[in-house]
């Protein structure tokens, strides 16, 4: 199972930007998808996560600005972001809990997208 996250790039702030992350392999059944953000000298924060079912939680920080979706037939989760501010600033890594087989399920990490926005 792999995670392809993609949509990060440079935008002033105030701007907004589209975050996806695909997975692909074997893959039977995969629970809750999330969002996480590093920033340097901080710990990697959870931005969004999102159940299955369409459930969706979101840091302080993000609320209203935020919105995490996913397409399940395409195996997808998104970030849209709007009204970006500096400290959005970082790279933005996506996870899910994925059942790979009837009897194992794992958590996977996709690879990062950087998102740049200057003041």
């Amino acid at each position: 199972v792999q995670l392809q996250a993609s949509g990060g790039g440079l935008v002033q702030a105030g701007g907004f930007l589209r975050l996806s992350c695909v997975a692909s392999g074997s893959i039977f059944t995969i629970h809750d998808m999330d969002w996480y953000r590093q920033t340097p000298g901080k710990e990697r924060e959870l931005v969004a996560t999102i159940s299955s079912s369409g459930t969706t939680n979101y840091v302080d920080s993000v609320k209203g600005r935020v919105s995490i979706s996913r397409d399940n037939a395409k195996k997808t989760v998104y970030l849209q972001m709007n009204s970006l501010k500096p400290e959005d600033t970082g790279v933005y890594y996506c996870r899910a809990d994925v059942r790979w087989s009837p009897n194992y399920e794992h958590e996977f990490w996709g690879q990062g997208t950087l998102v740049t926005s200057p003041a």
